[in-house]
């Protein structure tokens, strides 16, 4: 009982720990400026207009991704084939290569010199100093996010069920909409969140592809490099508190989702 006791509270006091260490920055950085300040802040176009440019681009992101990734992650998850370990290496590869090479990597394909950049010039899309370069950016960076939550809900069903629809005459697409897809609704949700508080937060590769028109982090970075402190922590502080609020709304969302569910 006594080395129970106190292995929880030497679990319990490393958890403390590392909970001040993720939460005192972003306190400090929240009440580092006045309320005056903040709103006097955020009533500037530049401050708005990079916040609502960045959420917009995430969005844009994610949506796109769920069109292409919950393909994906099906697949992955129902399908054995030569080279499935490979290609998923391939989807972790965003998470760990440095975000400005990332940013250099793109530009090398969807530039306007380059193959994939004069196809899409051609039909009208550019990426380099355009809201598609962010948005190219931030999927590119964020996906793996949602691909790998998917991917785990599908495993997590049982493909017995998949089965029984498809021995009662459901066609294989079918079997996916009416009976794989809403079983994992929580994970596409999840998986979606994850990509798009990502996308959110993404700077290295943005930068490269799009300096103009700024996100909230390039905006953050110029302010910085060019007044310091005293004028980009109040930008942070707004991003970092619409962020926290949204987050937590679509989270209590999911959750009242889920409790009906249950019921």
């Amino acid at each position: 009982m006594i080395k129970r006791a106190w292995f929880q509270f030497i679990f319990s006091l490393l958890a403390v720990l590392m909970l001040i260490f993720i939460a005192a920055p972003i306190i400090r950085l929240v009440t580092g400026s006045s309320p005056e300040v903040i709103i006097s802040t955020v009533k500037e176009k530049e401050v708005y207009s990079s916040i609502l440019l960045t959420f917009k681009a995430s969005l844009v992101a994610t949506l796109i991704s769920l069109l292409l990734g919950i393909p994906l992650a099906y697949l992955l998850a129902r399908v054995d084939f030569p080279g499935k370990v490979l290609i998923e290496g391939v989807i972790d590869l965003p998470v760990i290569i440095p975000h400005t090479a990332v940013g250099i990597a793109l530009l090398m394909v969807f530039g306007r010199r380059f193959w994939a950049g004069r196809i899409f010039s051609y039909l009208g899309v550019d990426f380099i100093g355009e809201f598609n370069g962010i948005v190219l950016a931030m999927m590119f960076v964020s996906l793996p996010f949602l691909v790998n939550e998917v991917k785990e809900g599908f495993r997590g069903i049982d493909i017995k069920l998949e089965r029984v629809a498809r021995s009662l005459g459901a066609s294989p697409a079918q079997a996916f909409f009416r009976v794989a897809l809403p079983l994992n609704k929580e994970h596409i949700l999840s998986g979606s969140l994850m990509m798009w508080a990502r996308g959110l937060s993404e700077f290295g590769a943005v930068v490269i592809m799009a300096y103009h028109p700024m996100t909230a982090p390039v905006l953050i970075f110029e302010r910085f490099t060019s007044f310091g402190l005293k004028y980009s922590s109040p930008v942070a502080a707004i991003m970092v508190l619409t962020s926290l609020l949204v987050f937590i709304a679509l989270r209590l969302f999911n959750g009242k989702e889920k409790g009906i569910k249950d019921d």
